[in-house]
């Protein structure tokens, strides 16, 4: 399974930016879908998750700011950031759990490269 992440960037505080990650590999279904990050010198940590049928859970941190959004047809998940802080700079990256393949195996807790988003003050 390979997921591949974009649309990380530089930005100013308050400001906006969008993230998509695409899952490929003979995909039948994905579990559950969902966004890290990790700053400098810090561990990773939850930004926001997203069941197959729309369920999501957040980190207190990004509630109200940050909104996650799957496409199940397109095995891709997204997550739109609004009103960035300093404290949001970290590299991201994209998650899928319990991946169902053509052929019945399941893959787990597969990751993407990661994408970097920077937030001036």
């Amino acid at each position: 399974v390979q997921l591949q992440a974009s649309g990380g960037g530089l930005v100013q505080a308050g400001g906006s930016l969008r993230l998509s990650c695409a899952a490929s590999g003979s995909i039948v279904s994905i579990n559950i879908m969902g966004w890290y990050r990790q700053a400098p010198g810090k561990q990773r940590e939850l930004v926001a998750t997203i069941g197959s049928g729309g369920s999501t859970n957040y980190a207190d941190s990004v509630k109200g700011r940050f909104t996650i959004a799957r496409d199940n047809a397109r095995n891709a998940v997204y997550l739109q950031m609004n009103s960035l802080k300093p404290e949001d700079t970290a590299v991201y990256y994209c998650n899928a759990d319990r991946v169902r393949r053509i052929g019945g195996a399941y893959m787990y807790n597969n990751w993407g490269q990661g994408t970097l988003v920077t937030v001036s003050s």
